[in-house]
């Protein structure tokens, strides 16, 4: 069974309501033979994300850049998992105020030298969420859990 990682950074309801959209997009009943698995940014490791096959990684915009979780996150799993995770499928969002332009050039920087692939159009949301909004995570969450179903 393939597993996918959700690493998430969810201090806001706006935050929460995307996380909970992507969640239900990845585990709906549509999506078989993957395990979903959830973790704090501040409490996942490098051993998660070498169990996992794919992921999904989820952000507020702080003073221009991902948050200092997701930054950790990164940190703390870029050298165990360089040469092991190369090629393997991910797909984010970022949550902002008013601007998600620095997140997103900070996740996309440390993805590409990690090697990953990007398997879905990252979702970028500014202000509240609307209904568009949480469709499109749900649709991400589907579209990295479905490619790695057997």
């Amino acid at each position: 069974m393939a597993t996918l990682l959700i690493v998430h950074h969810t201090p806001s309801p706006n935050c929460q309501a995307l996380f909970e959209a992507v969640v239900a997009g990845a585990t709906t009943e549509d999506i078989e033979g993957v395990r979903v698995v959830r973790r704090a940014a501040l409490s996942a490791t490098a051993s998660d994300v070498l169990a996992a096959d794919g992921y999904l990684l989820g952000t507020p915009a702080n003073l221009g850049y991902m948050s200092g979780a997701l930054k950790h996150f990164f940190d703390q799993v870029y050298y165990p998992c360089l040469d092991t995770t190369k090629g393997r499928p991910f797909g984010y969002w970022v949550h902002g105020g008013n601007d998600v332009t620095g997140a997103v050039r900070g996740i996309e920087t440390i993805t590409t030298g990690l090697g990953w692939r990007r398997t879905a159009d990252a979702v970028t949301v500014t202000g509240e969420p609307g209904k568009a909004d949480t469709e499109a995570c749900w649709e991400l969450g589907a579209t990295v859990a479905a490619g790695l179903m057997d």
